[in-house]
């Protein structure tokens, strides 16, 4: 990569943290469907409400984070016996095992497009 290929990569996620980006209206309450899988999966009960306020510090806060990390991060968590792949939490294995990849993929997208504290800062070594 050339220098200016490094700048412009740089200014476009230097972007993506900034203005306050609307979240959309339906982004507040989760489509029935999506509120159920929620519910099931009992989620809200580790991570916090709006999944931004997580019981225990140690716990990842989930709004905002990008759909596609969250989803590959929870199928992640149904691959045992594969370290390179897999994740080694026994409690997030056991409460994505019912879940097929469609529903991960959705609940991932709802709590993505939730608002959160999350944001891409860049570094200056970027700029």
């Amino acid at each position: 990569m050339t220098d200016q290929d490094i700048a412009e990569i740089s200014a476009y996620y230097e972007q993506q943290g900034k203005g306050g980006a609307a979240v959309p209206e339906q982004a507040a309450t989760a489509p029935a469907d999506v509120a159920a899988l929620l519910t099931k999966g009992a989620c809200v009960s580790c991570h916090g409400a709006n999944f931004s306020k997580p019981i225990d510090g140690s716990y990842p806060k989930l709004a905002g984070q990008h759909a596609d990390f969250l989803y590959v991060a929870l199928k992640a968590y149904k691959t045992e016996g594969n370290a390179n792949v897999g994740r080694g939490n026994p409690i997030m294995g056991g409460q994505v095992k019912p879940f097929s990849n469609a529903e991960l993929k959705a609940m991932a997208n709802y709590i993505a497009s939730l608002p959160g504290e999350l944001q891409t800062v860049p570094q200056s070594k970027f700029r």
